[in-house]
């Protein structure tokens, strides 16, 4: 880790944030085990198996084309907009949802980006570095297509970015020795979930012994 990635750990650590997450589906968990990695959408197409398996947390990416090599992900909360939005796009009974939670740590790796709000905003403030990643914690950042404003409040959680919305942008993939746990919503969903952990760990390169399985509802919050 260099010296600006070592300043953004930095900062984060002392905010408090112990998690950065990433919301799929459960089939797209069982396509991120197998390949060992969370890929981005352009390296998904790339891989076959993968392309006949995933479902897209959202139906088009026009909104930020330039930017499908990365992998979005959120800070201490998921995209609660983003996923009640999955949810009405994937209403199938069989498909459900699990929240991948990484180590703090990849926000200081080589070429991660930071943006104020979801990145298919015009409005949204994006870039590398310290002062890029303490902008999401401004006390007021613009969001939306019309001048909507977010503001910190009296007692957020100095861990909670600004904006609900706001992005760590990953360039084109994450390995899964950076995985630290996954959360579902049912606790019907635990021991399902650690089936597939148990299934491709046991022929995986990676290390995935210490990745906690648990119910967790208040990550699935979406307002």
């Amino acid at each position: 880790m260099n010296a600006a990635g070592a300043a953004v750990l930095a900062s984060a650590q002392q905010r408090g944030i112990t998690e950065i997450l990433h919301f799929t589906t459960n089939r797209g968990l069982v396509g991120i085990l197998a390949s060992e990695k969370l890929l981005s959408h352009d390296r998904l197409e790339e891989d076959e198996y993968l392309e006949n398996i995933r479902l897209m947390n959202s139906p088009s990416r026009a909104g930020d084309a330039d930017w499908t090599d990365w992998v979005n992900l959120s800070i201490s909360r998921v995209n609660g907009r983003m996923l009640k939005s999955s949810k009405k796009w994937h209403p199938e009974d069989d498909i459900w949802w699990v929240v991948l939670a990484f180590d703090v740590e990849i926000v200081g790796h080589d070429d991660v980006e930071f943006a104020t709000t979801n990145n298919t905003y015009g409005c949204a403030l994006r870039g590398s570095g310290v002062d890029a990643f303490d902008a999401l914690f401004a006390p007021s950042v613009e969001w939306g297509h019309y001048g909507s404003i977010s503001r910190r409040y009296q007692g957020m959680p100095s861990s909670l970015p600004t904006d609900p919305q706001a992005e760590v942008l990953y360039p084109v993939s994450i390995g899964l020795e950076h995985l630290r746990a996954l959360y579902v919503a049912e606790p019907g969903q635990v021991d399902e979930v650690a089936g597939f952990l148990a299934v491709f760990a046991a022929a995986s390169k990676v290390d995935l012994s210490g990745v906690a399985v648990a119910c967790n509802p208040d990550v699935f919050k979406t307002a």
